[in-house]
């Protein structure tokens, strides 16, 4: 007894305690939530592009079309992730990762060395290509770690999209700051640098992010809150550092000082991993010592299968069949909402069908607003200094879109029923105010306008992402997440390119005419006044709205499941992942009592 009584000292007190606790931290699935914050914070490349944009224009020689057609193929690269989504089916995470790192610092180093000319001046379309490998890869980094999430956390898929894609929206800010600490004020050495850190993080966390077994927790949805209060201090903090740097010219060291803070607010998340991960290795140690506990979750979970066969429990049973069409078969027979859909089920039902056309109208109409933010801000005669201010509120209330509408949107569905598709159909009908604010030059409109289009837009995101794993199951949801961002290139294209750049054109020419000038070949194109954006945002404003009334036949069409209990299976999952480990714990727990026996004499 006294060597048991030796080594179980050493246990709960010395080095073996110290390693199986740090093992269980690094293991555990709350860090890798943690290790996909840092991959989502690095991850909006594509959002800082008008920071480096202008060297491109003047290295490279480049007129504004030819910018245009650039930024246009780093927003298809972004968005068009299909291909991340099919191989992350046949693949592990971390796969998807690395071929997302590989993409990134491949995309944005070619474009580092034909800035810097270390290259040949490469051709438009060369251009175009690298700058769309490199946009590309941020599909891949959101497979790879927020669609691992949303699998290893099913009950909280809200909470996790919210938080997740805050973190993407906080991005660009994020890295501008660690830029300006490294780099000062060397704007080519900035697509170096968000060429080789993305890169260098998803490297750091390949073996990190994986998918694990549910297993509930009571407080699972208070810790992500206490993740998003960890990101709203981050985002307050930026604010504060972009009010103040456009107050004050900051130096190196100052902005050293600035990117520390942002470090420690961007690793503060581990202190909470490590005190849950402390808490689930506790008890399991107390379920070592007592397993009386864990024998009670082990006979209830003997009931369960004899439940299935009985074909009481419906959900087991219709996944399981699910489970086993293959992605050919019952192409426009899907089974009931909530359950795994195949690829080609879900993308032929109407339900995906309304969804898609909402969010071409939707995501189409703010980004188109987004991307104009400048041209809207002269056209209507504000200061210069305001456009920037103009992007840093979009910025920050992008962020604040993706968290509210994740956690609110989470509490709403859990304590009232209240649907995800209504949530989006409101958030559609508050853009089209910001739309209208543009559209007829109120004073100082184009502020709140700003406010306004950024946080619907960063809104969207995590409810259509919740609408398909749920809807749609969450078997094949890394080829359907993709699928859902392939909208907003096409509404994209559709509202920006071909209609509001094509309107303001035709203005531009207007007031040339009315000038009695003619506009040169090559000659930049200019327009000024409530004309150059009206017709266009009038008619986004009524895309958006009809956008609006078509989620509504979504709400009708859902309002069923959602007064259903829609996350059944996913506990009865858990209570089988319960039993498991119960089972593997009690074994482990005979076997050392096995080796501790005393013979007795004969």
């Amino acid at each position: 007894m006294a060597l048991v009584g030796g080594a179980g000292s050493v246990g709960v007190h010395g080095w073996g305690e110290m390693k199986s606790l740090t093992t269980q931290v690094i293991t555990g699935r709350w860090f890798v939530v943690f290790a996909s914050f840092l991959i989502m914070a690095a991850a909006g490349a594509t959002y800082m592009f008008g920071l480096y944009s202008g060297e491109i224009k003047t290295t490279l020689g480049y007129d504004q079309t030819t910018l245009n057609l650039l930024s246009f193929f780093k927003d298809f690269g972004s968005n068009v992730g299909v291909l991340s989504g099919l191989i992350n089916e046949l693949t592990p995470p971390w796969v998807v990762l690395a071929i997302g790192a590989i993409l990134n610092f491949f995309g944005y180093f070619m474009i580092w060395l034909s800035v810097t000319k270390r290259i040949a001046k490469p051709q438009v379309w060369q251009m175009c290509l690298y700058i769309c490998i490199g946009a590309n890869s941020q599909s891949f980094a959101n497979t790879g770690s927020l669609v691992t999430c949303v699998k290893n956390f099913p009950e909280s898929r809200g909470a996790v999209l919210g938080i997740l894609k805050g973190y993407v929206g906080l991005s660009g800010a994020i890295i501008t700051q660690l830029y300006s600490a490294i780099y000062y004020d060397d704007a080519k050495a900035l697509i170096l640098f968000i060429g080789w850190l993305p890169a260098a993080i998803s490297f750091a966390f390949l073996r990190t992010i994986r998918y694990m077994k549910p297993v509930r927790r009571p407080n699972e949805l208070k810790v992500f809150y206490n993740f998003l209060y960890i990101s709203l201090g981050l985002a307050g903090f930026l604010l504060v550092m972009i009010i103040v740097e456009k107050k004050v010219n900051f130096t190196q060291s100052e902005y050293g000082v600035s990117a520390a803070m942002v470090l420690f607010l961007l690793f503060l998340p581990l202190a909470i991993v490590s005190i849950e991960e402390y808490k689930i290795w506790q008890s399991k140690r107390l379920a070592l010592v007592d397993p009386s506990p864990v024998k009670i979750v082990t006979e209830v979970e003997k009931v369960n299968p004899n439940e299935a066969t009985n074909g009481n429990n419906n959900s087991v049973s219709v996944s399981a069949v699910s489970n086993d069409t293959k992605w050919w078969q019952n192409v426009l027979s899907p089974p009931e909402r909530g359950e795994d859909y195949t690829i080609l089920q879900a993308l032929f039902s109407v339900d995906m069908l309304i969804l898609f056309i909402t969010c071409i109208c939707g995501v189409g109409g703010t980004l188109t607003a987004i991307d104009n933010l400048g041209q809207i801000g002269t056209s209507l005669r504000y200061p210069k200094k305001s456009t920037s201010t103009f992007v840093s509120l979009v910025s920050i209330w992008n962020y604040l879109g993706r968290v509210f509408s994740g956690f609110v949107s989470e509490h709403f569905l859990k304590k009232y029923k209240f649907p995800r598709p209504l949530m989006l159909t409101l958030t559609l009908l508050l853009s089209c105010v910001g739309h209208l604010l543009i559209a007829f030059d109120v004073p100082n409109g184009l502020y709140a306008a700003s406010v306004i289009i950024g946080f619907c837009f960063g809104a969207q995101w995590p409810l259509l992402f919740a609408i398909i794993s749920e809807l749609f199951g969450l078997k094949y949801y890394a080829t359907l997440y993709n699928f859902g961002s392939v909208a907003s290139p096409l509404g994209l294209y559709v509202l920006n390119v071909r209609m509001t750049g094509h309107l303001y054109d035709k203005e531009a020419k207007k007031q040339l005419a009315a000038l009695g000038l003619e506009r040169r070949e090559g000659q930049e194109l200019n327009c000024i006044g409530v004309n150059c954006f009206k017709l266009s945002f009038i008619i986004i404003t009524a895309a958006t709205f009809f956008g609006a009334i078509v989620s509504l036949i979504l709400v009708s069409r859902t309002r069923m499941f959602y007064k259903g209990d829609i996350y059944k299976r996913f506990r009865d999952a858990a209570t089988v992942a319960e039993a498991e480990m119960g089972v593997v714990e009690n074994g482990s727990k005979a076997e050392k009592d096995a080796k501790h026996v005393v013979p007795t004499q004969k």
